[in-house]
């Protein structure tokens, strides 16, 4: 598998996960074959494909997920306004 397609494993993996991917989730998609290093720079470089779109790749205590970006919450916030109760 080349770097794209590897990249492409990992992006999917991250949009499609209810939580946050821990590095040994990221690693376990291909068997532990590549190794903590090779995954964080696929890790970085995608988060620097997302950097200006409202989905922002971020690291957590927890691992690694997408998530709004926070200039964009003011617009979603229009789709659930919160009801008094």
């Amino acid at each position: 598998m080349n770097t794209a397609q590897a990249r492409n494993v990992i992006e999917a993996a991250l949009l499609s996960a209810a939580n946050p991917l821990s590095m040994s989730d990221l690693r376990r998609l291909f068997d532990d074959e590549l190794d903590a290093d090779t995954v964080r720079s696929m890790l970085e470089s995608l988060q620097a494909d997302w950097s200006e779109r409202g989905v922002r790749l971020v690291a957590l205590a927890g691992g690694w997920r997408f998530q709004t970006a926070p200039e964009v919450a003011p617009f979603l916030a229009r789709l659930h306004p919160e009801k008094p109760p």
